[in-house]
């Protein structure tokens, strides 16, 4: 079976689940059928699938993760003693873990093909993330604290884990509150990274974009987060400062040389 194939599968078995859109034809263009699925997958509640599908889909998203291209940590460069940046797609990455800027609900982003690092995890991970984090919240009860952490099986994505954080959401004025709640984002997902003897965690640009938080203070205390996490822990986990825009980037590159 291939790509095409498993796509159109996959497709016609999400479709059969939404009433409302029993009329839908796929589209012929296979850009245009990628986007319907992930569509799909982004709007569909958790709910189990069968095991047919689980697999068709399995072997699709494993297929496009690798034709997007996966990136080792042993092909990077470190730039301080296990410290590393690197700019580009984090579900790419292959190491320990990823950190996903989660939502309170921890559940992923509903949007359809909404460009945002939550949406992107989960869709590359397939929807097996989703019904596992739902059913964590479910047993919790309660919406996620800011600055707490979450870890999840990666699924389909070349990591092994996925930490989910509740960053803090600045409407108007940045306050020490905002910037102690970022730090314990941080700090907790280095502790439960230790806590699973994961070797390797990579983080996004946790509460910056549609969060607010200012890029260039976010990147400061993300940076000496790490540092006196590891100066007080004796943690020897690498860490990977990840970035998506240009940006960004050098701000990272002006704390850490």
């Amino acid at each position: 079976m291939n790509q095409n194939e498993r796509r159109q599968i996959l497709i016609r078995s999400l479709l059969k689940e939404r009433p409302e859109y029993q009329e839908l034809e796929i589209p012929h263009s296979s850009d245009e059928q990628k986007k319907l699925l992930r569509s799909l997958m982004n709007i569909r509640m958790a709910a189990p699938v069968s095991e047919e599908f689980q697999r068709i889909q399995d072997e699709y998203l494993q297929e496009e993760n690798r034709d997007r291209g996966i990136v080792e940590l042993s092909a990077l460069a470190p730039v301080q003693n296990e410290i590393y940046l690197w700019r580009g797609d984090i579900t790419r990455l292959a190491c320990g873990a990823i950190v996903n800027a989660a939502n309170s609900g921890m559940t992923g982003c509903y949007q359809p093909c909404h460009n945002c690092i939550d949406n992107c995890i989960h869709t590359y991970a397939g929807i097996q993330l989703r019904n596992y984090c739902s059913n964590l919240m479910e047993k919790q009860g309660y919406e996620e604290p800011t600055g707490t952490a979450k870890i999840t099986p990666a699924f389909n994505l070349p990591c092994q884990y996925v930490i989910h954080t509740v960053g803090p959401i600045v409407r108007g004025e940045l306050t020490a509150r905002h910037c102690r709640q970022l730090a314990s984002c941080y700090r907790s997902c280095l502790e439960l990274a230790d806590q699973n003897q994961i070797r390797s965690i990579a983080f996004c640009c946790i509460s910056t974009g549609v969060f607010m938080f200012p890029n260039e203070k976010a990147a400061e205390i993300a940076v000496q987060t790490v540092k006196d996490y590891k100066a007080e822990t004796g943690s020897k986990i690498e860490v990977i400062f990840n970035v998506y825009k240009e940006l960004d980037e050098q701000i990272y590159r002006n704390l850490l040389g």
